[in-house]
């Protein structure tokens, strides 16, 4: 019975919470650069390597634009400055050369 109810509530938080399941996290200590790829999507490097992309929500951002984090490891709904402005983290996808 116990075994049940546990599956059971596993199973309405990922209907209830998608992005649970499928968030991609990334370290960004080690963060040299960005370049801002359209107005919502800004790519992140180590160098000369992609660490990830992230699309904002809500936000626009031009190559002209202070960025800032607000921490070094990053998720799907945390939060960016743009330009002053506290921006939600819509999608990070992890970059395939990392």
């Amino acid at each position: 019975m116990m075994k049940r109810v546990g599956v059971i509530l596993s199973f309405s938080m990922l209907l209830f919470f998608p992005n649970l399941a499928a968030s991609d996290c990334a370290d960004f200590g080690r963060m040299t650069g960005f370049k801002v790829q359209d107005n919502e999507t800004i790519t992140f490097y180590n160098q000369n390597s992609p660490i990830a992309q992230v699309k904002l929500q809500n936000c626009t951002v031009d190559s002209s634009s202070n960025i800032r984090l607000m921490k070094s490891y990053v998720c799907n709904g945390d939060r960016v400055i743009v330009d002053g402005q506290e921006c939600a983290i819509m999608t990070l996808t992890l970059s395939s050369a990392q």
